[in-house]
């Protein structure tokens, strides 16, 4: 079963700000897209027809922390790891890579919850579902060293 992916791309003019470095809005694109290419690997799409329901992911809180910046043609690669799988949920943590002057560095780390949910397009309904069979007997959760980064620091 999976729970790690990471896609490299390169990042384009357009996701840069005046400053020349990524907008934070841009960082939760390059967290969706990661979704997308993690669930194709696996076969699926993020959308689609399972059992005779179309269902979708809305997300349901997210969060991003920036650590340093990324500029136009950097390389990043954004790592998804399974943080946990609920009967209709499934919560991700993401890091963000970059390599400058041969040092591998963590640029923003973040979190994304979404829900498995029915989508009657004509009926413009949304309601949460349990996650069909197919997809959660191939994706489960990371081994809980791998999550303890993604934990909340203690209160000082």
């Amino acid at each position: 079963m999976a729970y790690e992916f990471t896609l490299t791309r390169r990042i384009e003019f357009a996701e840069t700000d005046m400053a020349g470095i990524v907008h934070f809005a841009n960082f939760y694109r390059m967290m969706e897209n990661t979704e997308h290419a993690f669930f194709r690997s696996l076969g699926f799409s993020i959308h689609g027809d399972y059992d005779g329901v179309h269902i979708g992911w809305p997300r349901v809180s997210t969060s991003c922390d920036f650590f340093k910046p990324l500029r136009f043609e950097d390389m990043v690669d954004v790592q998804l790891i399974v943080a946990e799988v609920r009967n209709r949920s499934i919560r991700y943590g993401f890091r963000f890579w970059k390599t400058e002057n041969g040092e591998r560095l963590e640029v923003a780390r973040g979190m994304v919850s979404t829900v498995c949910a029915s989508v009657d397009k004509k009926a413009g309904v949304i309601a949460a579902v349990p996650i069909p069979e197919a997809i959660r007997a191939r994706i489960s959760a990371a081994p809980a060293e791998m999550l303890t980064i993604f934990s909340p620091s203690p209160a000082k």
